[in-house]
């Protein structure tokens, strides 16, 4: 069996030292053929080794080299699958490196960063999900960080194809949240409203979605900062692989026979059977059609028999296609819109249009907590309100923020008055919006209610 320290390069990519162990294999630091870092995935020959593993891997890549070709962002994309003696690799010409774990095991992130990776990570999962398709195995190790800072996937639907089983949006939802957690945890001591931010992420896309776990972040950049892609892109230009070049590269060794496994269409590397490639096809391409169809050139009997399968074969294509390019379509139009609302969300300030404070009509009892509500009116923007109450027995006031997703135009926040004492009356609760409010106006509501001690 072949094995990978052994080579000094893979179908034209140059491997290195740095190596990191997954569930499907060995992900190797490699160097295209233009010279750019790449990314070299050695299958487990256990895994491929398993039914169906290798027929279901082609399949997922080619369906997501369909959708990165017709502009969705977001993906590593996968040069090539390429089968060499016993071994199976994937080949990249995107880096695969630093991954999010890299990061955060080297405590490379702050709060802003990882609010920017869970927000592209986010909207990654959406358009995927909006195309049909769900990742299957998010986690810090299949989040990637490219030289410009933006967070791409890698393995999308490889450990689904492993297990033979569908891909799941919901598990992708759960797996977002454990992330928006891991993050959290990062900064109980150091930011704690970071902390917090996370977490409130983390329970909204359990309970509303990702667009909605997407949008608090969005809407909490007074705990993180302003939310940028400039840190993280700064860390990944450090992050290089060890430098290969003529001088110091190992010697070219026979990679012995490289056979590409996504049968690309005017591939070079492309063989059709052990040690045929295309260009020696012969006149006609007899021998491509020989190894393909699994039959010799005799059999002029099963001609008409032939090309009724293969009428239908292209019936049944033509209609795939159409099939694929409308969820294609599907997928383009959410990314697309997906970051027409995202400038949307950045651009548009919230602003308060009203407010409404809410009393109960029983008379309230002491020694019992009281709740008192206020309902704030939005445009429906993202964004932080500022504001305060006011108990009309002691004039305390108690002054808090709320974070408000876009396309929230209605919020309800609350507050427990608890009364002391002898004796019966009125109170009043009055709550006034601090920020963000129009100038030389109040936003402001009061309530009067009754208790008897």
């Amino acid at each position: 069996m072949a094995d990978h320290r052994a080579r000094s390069g893979i179908a034209g990519f140059q491997l290195t030292e740095r190596t990191r162990v997954t569930e499907l294999g060995t992900w190797i630091d490699a160097v295209g053929p233009s010279g750019d870092r790449g990314g070299a995935l050695r299958f487990d020959p256990a895994v491929m080794g398993l039914p169906g593993v290798r027929d279901r891997i082609v399949a997922t890549v080619l369906a997501d080299r369909q959708l990165v070709q017709a502009g969705l962002g977001g993906l590593i994309p996968v040069d090539d699958v390429v089968a060499a003696g016993e071994d199976v690799w994937l080949l990249t010409r995107q880096a695969t490196s630093p991954s999010l774990a890299d990061l955060m095991s080297r405590h490379a992130l702050d709060p802003a960063s990882a609010a920017a990776v869970l927000i592209e990570t986010a909207q990654t999962l959406l358009t995927l999900h909006a195309a049909g398709l769900a990742h299957g195995s998010v986690h810090p190790g299949t989040v990637v960080i490219a030289s410009d800072g933006a967070t791409l996937l890698s393995e999308r639907g490889l450990a689904d194809a492993v297990r033979g089983q569908a891909g799941s949006p919901q598990r992708d939802v759960t797996a977002w949240a454990a992330l928006a957690r891991g993050m959290a945890a990062m900064w109980v001591t150091a930011a704690p409203r970071a902390t917090e931010l996370f977490e409130r992420a983390a329970a909204t896309a359990g309970t509303h979605g990702l667009a909605a776990a997407r949008d608090v972040l969005l809407a909490g950049r007074d705990a993180l900062g302003q939310i940028t892609r400039d840190r993280l892109a700064e860390v990944a230009r450090t992050w290089s692989a060890p430098p290969l070049s003529p001088g110091t590269a190992a010697p070219p060794q026979d990679e012995g026979e490289i056979v590409t496994l996504l049968h690309v269409p005017g591939s070079a590397a492309q063989h059709f059977g052990p040690g045929v490639p295309t260009e020696h096809a012969g006149q006609g391409g007899t021998v491509e059609r020989i190894w393909r169809d699994g039959r010799n050139s005799g059999a002029a009997a099963d001609q008409p028999r032939r090309r009724r399968r293969e009428r239908g074969r292209r019936i049944r294509t033509i209609i795939a296609a159409i099939v694929f390019a409308v969820i294609v379509a599907g997928a383009i139009l959410a990314w697309t819109m997906g970051d027409t609302v995202l400038g949307w969300f950045r651009s548009e300030p919230i602003a308060v249009t009203g407010v409404e404070v809410i009393v109960p009509k029983k008379t309230q009892k002491c020694a019992e907590p009281i709740k008192v509500q206020a309902r704030i009116a939005t445009n429906g923007k993202a964004g932080t309100v500022v504001y305060e109450w006011e108990q009309g027995d002691s004039k305390q006031r108690h002054k808090k923020q709320q974070d408000i997703p876009a396309g929230q135009t209605s919020w309800t926040v609350s507050l427990l008055w608890t009364l002391e004492g002898d004796g019966k009356g009125k109170l009043t609760a009055t709550f006034r919006v601090l920020s963000p409010k129009p100038e030389g106006k109040k936003i402001e509501d009061k309530a009067t209610f009754s208790f008897s001690c």
